[in-house]
């Protein structure tokens, strides 16, 4: 159950996402694209930083960062069909983003030992995604390759906080993990495969719920979201 500050919130954010779908979707609208993009971390950047003041000062920056290299790579991603240095720049600061969650996932891990089956159901995922894409990829082959191993590691360290941590902290935080992945994915087959029907939609409404998903479990970790 949500408390009415954060319930409230969600109806906002709801809005900005929808309102950023349309945006994306429909080309006569793409020029309110380039605002309504970036407001969905940034309301998510601003929500959470008025509301963690309770929290650890650590975990706290580690995630305030996270969000400000992920604004970044929005951003980034805007113009990436105009330059696609653009791209590299957005790969760079989501593979920052990234690091900078399992740093956090790290120090709230309840499993010391390696989850050896689920990192084999990950590795397979991850193995026959690259097989798809390889052929297109090009010069971004090392960079992609790199990245898809840390947002494995992402995925794998939300996972660690299983058990001994809070039950519906666990719940977001692995769903948010599990869905940047399923969103990158998304991006990747479309950008490097072959263009997918409605990916656009998709890629953004993943990736708008796996933010929203690791923000809220991070809140709830200490069980003080008001």
């Amino acid at each position: 159950m949500l408390s009415k500050p954060v319930q409230k919130f969600t109806y906002i954010y709801s809005l900005i996402v929808s309102v950023e779908l349309i945006c994306g979707y429909f080309t006569n609208l793409a020029s309110l694209h380039y605002f309504t993009k970036p407001l969905i971390v940034l309301s998510l950047l601003i929500f959470f930083f008025i509301r963690s003041q309770f929290m650890n000062k650590t975990i706290r920056t580690l995630i305030v960062l996270a969000l400000i290299c992920s604004l970044i790579g929005d951003v980034a991603l805007l113009f990436d069909t105009i330059n696609p240095n653009y791209f590299i720049v957005g790969l760079a600061s989501f593979l920052l983003a990234h690091v900078l969650y399992v740093s956090v996932f790290l120090k709230q891990r309840a499993h010391k030992k390696t989850p050896v089956g689920f990192m084999i159901v990950m590795l397979l995922y991850a193995a026959l995604l690259f097989y798809v894409l390889k052929d297109g990829l090009g010069d971004l082959l090392i960079p992609v390759l790199v990245y898809m191993l840390v947002i494995l590691s992402m995925s794998t360290t939300a996972y660690l906080r299983r058990k001994e941590n809070n039950v519906t902290s666990f719940n977001w935080v692995f769903a948010g993990a599990l869905l940047f992945m399923l969103s990158d994915s998304i991006l990747a087959l479309n950008k490097f495969y072959q263009t997918l029907p409605l990916s656009s939609v998709l890629i953004m409404l993943t990736y708008a719920l796996a933010q929203y998903s690791i923000v809220i479990g991070i809140l709830k970790y200490n069980e003080k979201l008001r």
